[in-house]
Order: structure tokens, then sequence, then C-alpha cells
């Protein structure tokens, strides 16, 4: 890359240093994000945005691959790029609607409160599919990833104050919004796809081998409430944390260049921007927790104030 491009050290909105960009790298983060889907479809006003808006049955690979490469795009790419890709969400939620079936209201679905329960759907799989397959995340480390994604929720429209920065406030929303949640019919249509995904009769096999294994995987992974809205017991914790680390140990023993070099490349292409420096590793997490764990860092990391976040409305 030529030395007068303008992007050439733009480490984007969160760089090599930050969890974020080790986190994101970690192959667990295609199973966290099926778990991921299978909750955001716990909340009806939320799946209503994407049942009424999109034909996911017939394009759900191409809009499984364009969510990876929004968060490629803003875990690893230029701060130009990210913001790009933000600006591009929020004008296509603008323009959407959808409409309660059962008042005949319709409405928006930038609103905050939805926009608030997709983002923390996503994080808290992410974070929570990541540590109990083995990622080496301390406590602190937690705190300063949800602390990062404020970021991430900025760019879908939402103000970063009202997002919740570190664990103890994504607990306490997730309490807060549990009476809002129902398996309802849009969220089994979401749970029959994502178990059954149309494939061609060739694939039928593979999807049966491999894609079965994973969707059963994150959904097993998801929290206890969860199960039994959808209506199928939960199983033991400590099995599905065991199945998640033997996952973990298998994915990531696959050399991450081999890995990396799957579509769309956003790590290969910020380490060719930044250099090989910039490579996500477990190593580097290490090394930041002794300093993280230090006393008083946690608390710092979101400013000391564990009660900052509030409900947007």
């Amino acid at each position: 890359m030529s030395r007068t491009d303008p992007h050439a050290a733009d480490p984007g909105l969160f760089g090599p240093d930050s969890v974020t960009w080790q986190m994101h790298g970690d192959p667990m983060m295609w199973i966290a994000g099926v778990r991921a889907l299978y909750l955001q479809a716990l909340h009806p006003r939320a799946v209503r945005g994407v049942t009424q808006n999109s034909d996911f049955r017939n394009d759900a690979w191409g809009r499984l691959l364009r969510t990876a490469n929004f968060v490629g795009t803003i875990s690893y790419g230029t701060t130009e790029a990210a913001e790009r890709a933000g600006a591009r969400v929020r004008r296509i939620h603008t323009r959407l609607a959808a409409t309660d079936p059962g008042t005949g209201e319709t409405y928006g679905v930038d609103e905050p409160e939805l926009l608030l329960w997709v983002h923390c759907a996503e994080v808290g799989s992410y974070l929570d599919v990541a540590r109990r397959s083995g990622f080496p995340l301390t406590d602190a480390q937690a705190d300063r990833y949800l602390d990062e994604q404020r970021e991430s929720a900025r760019l879908v429209g939402l103000d970063p104050g009202a997002v919740p920065a570190d664990s103890r406030q994504l607990a306490a929303y997730f309490k807060e919004v549990r009476h809002e949640l129902a398996a309802g019919p849009e969220a089994h249509d979401v749970d029959d796809f994502l178990r059954r995904p149309p494939v061609g009769a060739l694939l039928v096999p593979a999807r049966e081998l491999l894609w079965g294994r994973v969707a059963a995987l994150a959904y097993s992974a998801l929290p206890p409430y969860a199960h039994e809205l959808y209506g199928r017991s939960a199983p033991a914790p400590e099995r599905v944390t065991r199945r998640l680390t033997a996952a973990g140990r298998l994915l990531r023993s696959i050399p991450a260049r081999a890995r990396w070099q799957l579509p769309p490349g956003h790590i290969l292409k910020a380490m060719a921007r930044l250099g090989p420096e910039a490579r996500p590793s477990q190593y580097k997490l290490r090394r930041q927790a002794a300093i993280l764990d230090r006393p008083g860092r946690a608390r710092e990391s979101n400013g000391g104030d564990s009660t900052r976040w509030r409900k947007p409305g």
C-alpha cells in the first residue's frame, strides 16, 4: 500500500489494542452470532422489523454475510469506512416500519428501545460464547469490551450514554427487559429457519452434518429463560460450556490466516494497512490483563460510574 494513502495508519474505531480487535477475530464469533439471532427473535417488536421488511428465508445467507461484513467493517476497517457503514444502516432503518398484527400499530424499526435490544443481545451473545468457550477475558476486559461497543451502538443510531457500559449494567438491562420477551410466530419462524435453512438438494447432507451442529450449539448456549420461551428444555449449563470449550479448541486449531481468508477478509486488510503487529492475538489480552485488573482500573474503563446507563425513551 502506498505511503501516501490517507488511510495507511488509520486504526479505525477501536484499534489493535482494543478488546474488540482481539475478540472479534475469534472463530467462535460465528456461533455467537447465531445465538444472537435466536435471542433477538424473542423481542416481538424487534423481530417483526426483520420478518416484515426482508425476505430472510430466500436471502438468509446473504443477510448473514451482510451482517458479518458490517461487524467486520466497524471492527477492523478505517474510521471512514465504519462511519459510512453506520450511516448506511441508519439510512435504511429510517425508511422501514413494522406493524403489530394484534393492535394495528405501525412503528419504526429504528425506535431506540428496539435498537438497544438488538445491540445488547448481540454483544451479550459475543461475550457469553467467547468466555464459555475458553477465550481469555478477565472481568475487567469484559467490561472494557462492552464500553468499547457503545461506539457500535452509536453507529446504528443509539445514544452511547443510553447503552450498558459494563457487565453489571448489561445484566440489569436484561432483567428489566425480560417481561417484554415472548416467542411469537415470528420467533418460531426464525427458529425453524435457523434449524433447517433452505439449501439445494446437494447441500442437504452438509446442512445436517455441519450447520445443524452449529445451530444446535448456538441455541443450547441461550440463557434458561430463552429455552423456556421457545418451549424446549434447557440443557445443563455445565454440559453446554464443555461443548463450547471443545468447539473453541477445534476452531482455534485451524491456522488463523486460513480462517481470515474467508470473505470479507477484514482482518487481513487491517494487517496490510497497519502492519503485521496488528494481528489479533489472545496473547495481547493476557498482557493487558495485568494492567486492567489492577485495583481501580475496571472502574476507570467506564469513568467509574456503574449507574450511568439509562433506558432510552
